[in-house]
């Protein structure tokens, strides 16, 4: 899977959910690869970090904005308000 495959889904199912909204990387790696979704989440996370630094999207933690270039643990991603 190349990563603007997985740049595609992200940004898709983002606004899809809409503004204020947020979606987790398991629903992106689900909508790409639904048999093998978990070896897809290391790569999910990658190009969410890509599209934050972009400036597309954002990357959230317990609902707040974080650094996508320095976060761990359970992250949730939206579109950029």
């Amino acid at each position: 899977m190349n990563d603007d495959t997985v740049e595609a889904a992200i940004l898709r199912l983002a606004e899809a959910r809409g503004a204020g909204k947020s979606i987790s990387p398991s629903e992106v790696a689900l909508a790409l690869d639904p048999e093998n979704w978990r070896r897809l989440l290391g790569a999910v996370k990658q190009a969410a970090m890509r599209l934050a630094i972009g400036g597309k999207i954002e990357i959230l933690r317990k609902g707040k904005a974080v650094d996508p270039s320095d976060f761990k643990g359970v992250y949730r991603i939206a579109i950029k308000a």
